[in-house]
């Protein structure tokens, strides 16, 4: 999974909101999972020919409504959304998909498998 951005800048929104509602709109679908590692600041200013200032504004205002988290020097990471329940849940899911795919599983797969195992906890 990689992080898509398109900047149009002609647009009536300004980059840095682009950058926002982008990085939001991944996140909070799942197109960028929980834990998903953002690019630095820097490194996505480059990417999209913006000024660092801008993307690090986008960054602040998704950190502000709890889309994102810095690490500090580890870096910035999509953040797990809902209570601490949710966030072990989704930190638990992450994990698994992540083992699902190193063991070869294509994606149909690997959702019936955690489907299977959900149904069984839930029976």
């Amino acid at each position: 999974m990689t992080l898509k951005l398109r900047i149009d800048q002609g647009a009536a929104e300004a980059p840095y909101e682009q950058v926002r509602a982008q990085i939001s709109g991944q996140a909070r679908s799942g197109a960028l999972p929980v834990g998903y590692k953002l690019p630095t600041v820097r490194g996505l200013a480059e990417t999209l020919g913006l000024a660092a200032n801008t993307v690090a504004k986008a960054y602040k205002a998704l950190e502000a409504d709890g889309v994102i988290e810095t690490r500090g020097r580890n870096g910035t990471f999509v953040a797990a959304a809902g209570g601490a329940a949710e966030q072990k849940a989704a930190e638990a899911a992450a994990a698994y998909a992540a083992q699902a795919r190193r063991l070869g599983l294509d994606r149909a797969a690997a959702l019936a498998a955690a489907e299977n195992a959900v149904r069984a906890a839930y029976s």
